[in-house]
């Protein structure tokens, strides 16, 4: 089943889901994820996607988590319907927690940040504390805290023991300006009822069912889909423009060494360039 996200609106509400199997499962064996690991950077990819999905075309937003635990920092960093992220610490390993991967022990404590680039304006950039390093708690905290807005944020990744990933997904709700209270008691008592969004990906379930359940009892109305994937943004033209930035002496030190690489973690790629190659880039400063 190819991954996508389904934009719809529930009488006032606006719900997103999406199914990011196929892509995190991709970028968990570029990066040698351990199960843990794989388990944050979906769930933060996913996350990434969904509020990308809130904004408009050309628009991107990158979410770090920055917390004290052995993952070190969780970046995801979303444009559209792409998205790329990495973890600091992609193989570390935890104890199971009540039977389930410690998301929030591997994060710990600390902030979470999320910047907006946004078209002709300013970059704009938020944080507030970790709620539990959960991720999707941590997001519907920041965007309730930093962005004043109330919303309820859902992320999963479901790993096997040998480690491949068997589902991913989520879904994110937001009441418009003028959305009746009625409404959005059902929706909660909705998503009480909901089992893990895993859970439903793994039986075969669509993001389109996923907020007709959601919705249940309500008019829903499904407005799109949207294919989505990894695409990371590095080349080696852009990375050979970023040597070009450096300063003289640095890069003459550089051009010294037979081989000069430079390293995207987005993608895990490691990029080469001859002596000749650097000798070039020199002679141009």
């Amino acid at each position: 089943m190819q991954d996508y996200l389904t934009k719809a609106t529930v009488e006032g509400v606006r719900i997103y889901a999406l199914r990011t199997t196929e892509l995190v499962r991709k970028v968990a064996k570029m990066h040698n994820c351990s199960h843990v690991a794989g388990a944050a950077l979906g769930r933060a990819m996913t996350g990434a996607l969904l509020l990308a999905a809130t904004m408009k075309d050309g628009e991107r937003i990158n979410i770090r988590l920055s917390g004290d635990g052995p993952l070190g920092e969780v970046i995801a960093d979303a444009e559209g319907n792409f998205v790329r992220g990495y973890v600091q610490h992609p193989d570390i390993f935890l104890p199971l927690k009540n039977g389930k991967l410690d998301v929030g022990g591997a994060v710990g404590q600390g902030k979470i940040i999320v910047t907006r680039y946004l078209q002709n304006a300013e970059p704009f950039t938020g944080f507030c504390e970790l709620k539990n390093g959960e991720i999707a708690d941590d997001l519907t905290y920041y965007l309730y805290k930093s962005e004043q807005t109330p919303a309820s944020v859902a992320l999963g990744v479901l790993v096997a023991p040998d480690g491949d990933v068997l589902a991913a997904g989520g879904f994110f709700i937001q009441a418009m300006p003028g959305a009746e209270d009625k409404v959005l008691e059902q929706l909660e008592k909705n998503v009480m009822r909901t089992p893990y969004v895993t859970q439903l990906l793994e039986i075969g379930y669509t993001p389109e069912k996923i907020i007709e359940i959601l919705g249940r009892d309500l008019q829903v109305n499904i407005r799109e889909n949207i294919p989505v994937g990894f695409r990371c943004r590095c080349s080696r033209e852009k990375i050979m423009n970023a040597l070009a930035s450096l300063d003289k002496k640095t890069l003459q030190e550089m051009a010294e060494d037979e081989i000069t690489e430079a390293h995207c973690d987005f993608c895990n790629t490691t990029y080469q360039f001859s002596k000749a190659e650097m000798a070039k880039i020199l002679a141009g400063k």
